[in-house]
């Protein structure tokens, strides 16, 4: 049996995770947790992060929509440092722009380009991006998915839950993401779902 939490989903239902050890909101505030914790993901409780049963209500579905990215892996090279990043599984959580907004920067062709900043800059977006959508790419054509410290699970204000080392609801949906750390749907909208696609955003989803 797994030491590591263990995330299933409930058939158009919401997320149970079973052992989980930490979670902490938005600014980092922990939230008490049970051994069994059911957390919403139709987007409709009214007791987030927790299920209140509104997914009945709501006609949540635990699939269907396309994705709103590319299921594609591209490679940003560097001289010191190259990126791999996969549009369909980027949340948009923007940590990449926050830490090192002059590498990574939407406005520029390419959007990446690693060799204006360091390779410890670099490093510490890659551990950053919650959704592992962003990469370092290895000298064998590998990805190498760097972690940062952070809680089991970390809800995103008006976006996902941030999952680390945690057994996943289903395998990866997409190319290049890890089990060590991905981002799950929680407004019901995604086209990935379980995974997260970014739709909250394109679609303006608030949490309150």
């Amino acid at each position: 049996m797994s030491d590591k939490p263990v995330i299933e989903e409930r058939e158009n239902g919401p997320l149970v995770v079973k052992g989980l050890r930490s979670m902490v909101d938005a600014e980092g505030n922990q939230i008490e947790v049970k051994p069994v914790v059911a957390l919403c993901r139709c987007g409709q409780s009214a007791n987030k992060p927790f299920c209140d049963g509104s997914h009945e209500a709501a006609g949540f579905e635990s699939r269907g929509g396309a994705p709103s990215g590319k299921d594609v892996v591209l490679s940003y090279e560097g001289e010191a440092v190259s990126v791999t990043y996969n549009p369909m599984i980027c949340s948009h959580a923007a940590e990449c722009g926050r830490l090192a907004g002059h590498v990574f920067d939407p406005a520029q062709k390419p959007w990446i380009q690693p060799d204006k900043g360091s390779v410890e800059e670099i490093e510490a977006v890659i551990a950053a991006c919650p959704s592992g959508a962003l990469a370092l790419k290895r000298e064998d054509g590998g990805r190498d998915h760097r972690l940062a410290e952070r809680a089991d699970i970390t809800i995103e204000k008006n976006g996902p839950y941030w999952v680390q080392d945690a057994v996943p609801p289903v395998e990866p949906k997409g190319e290049g993401m890890t089990e060590r750390k991905y981002v799950l749907c929680r407004c019901g909208m995604s086209g990935n779902k379980p995974y997260c696609d970014g739709s909250h955003g394109d679609k303006g989803w608030r949490d309150d």
